[in-house]
């Protein structure tokens, strides 16, 4: 799926990105109606459900599954956030997370060749498991920077893009960013999906991926995560 056919229709894309978010952390994934689910079984053990735009009716039948515990979480990806945050109200569910976005990239336009650390102090490790390839940055026995990507179809999925606080502005997450695409590109892949924090979208940015849809994530209870990270 190109990057163009991804933007022109964002539930296959919810669809690809919530399967390659799964495969990254082994989550079961199903379907509630049309639309995809994962079992957070390492954190709220409860399903999440991932909605792409859904109506009016579709939305308070989710709200209200969503409703019934304090664990479950309806994620919506939107264009119109201020529409599902009224509706949220409505239906008693609280927004939790309103600051992530999706965010798509071509990977014909990333580095396919293994980055050089110019730190002799820092190396790198990049292995698979499970489909999963994982880039770490170590200084001694501390990890410094990590990330993982899994591939469905000819999308690499990546998540967990994370640097530790004593190793930030150094630029290791662009780093990770490109040791992880070097990997994806041993695949056919076409394109690449995220899910970006408000800090993450700068460095996306920068490395030339671009927003889609805005992210809601909504609740009974009052706490809320970053998915791209938790």
């Amino acid at each position: 799926m190109s990057p163009e056919t991804l933007v022109e229709d964002i539930t296959g894309l919810l669809e690809v990105w919530v399967a390659g978010w799964a495969g990254c952390r082994g989550y079961q994934t199903s379907v509630e109606g049309r639309f995809p689910a994962a079992l957070r079984a390492d954190t709220s053990g409860e399903w999440e459900v991932f909605a792409s735009e859904p109506t009016d009716v579709e939305f308070a039948v989710l709200a209200g599954k969503t409703a019934e515990s304090p664990a479950r979480v309806l994620t919506i990806l939107t264009n119109d956030p201020s529409r599902y945050a009224a509706l949220a109200a409505r239906q008693g569910l609280n927004v939790t997370s309103d600051s992530q976005t999706m965010m798509i990239v071509d990977m014909e336009t990333q580095d396919a060749e293994d980055p050089w650390l110019s730190d002799d102090d820092l190396s790198l490790s990049t292995f698979e498991q499970d489909g999963v390839h994982y880039a770490e940055v170590r200084s001694g026995d501390a990890i410094a920077a990590s990330g993982r990507v899994f591939v469905v179809g000819d999308t690499a999925v990546f998540d967990k893009i994370i640097t530790e606080p004593a190793f930030q502005r150094r630029g290791l997450g662009s780093f990770i960013m490109r040791a992880l695409a070097a990997q994806a590109l041993g695949h056919d892949v076409r394109s690449g999906l995220l899910l970006a924090s408000l800090d993450g979208q700068k460095l996306y940015s920068h490395l030339g991926w671009t927003t889609v849809a805005r992210v809601l994530m909504l609740s009974a209870s009052h706490d809320g995560a970053d998915l791209s990270l938790s």
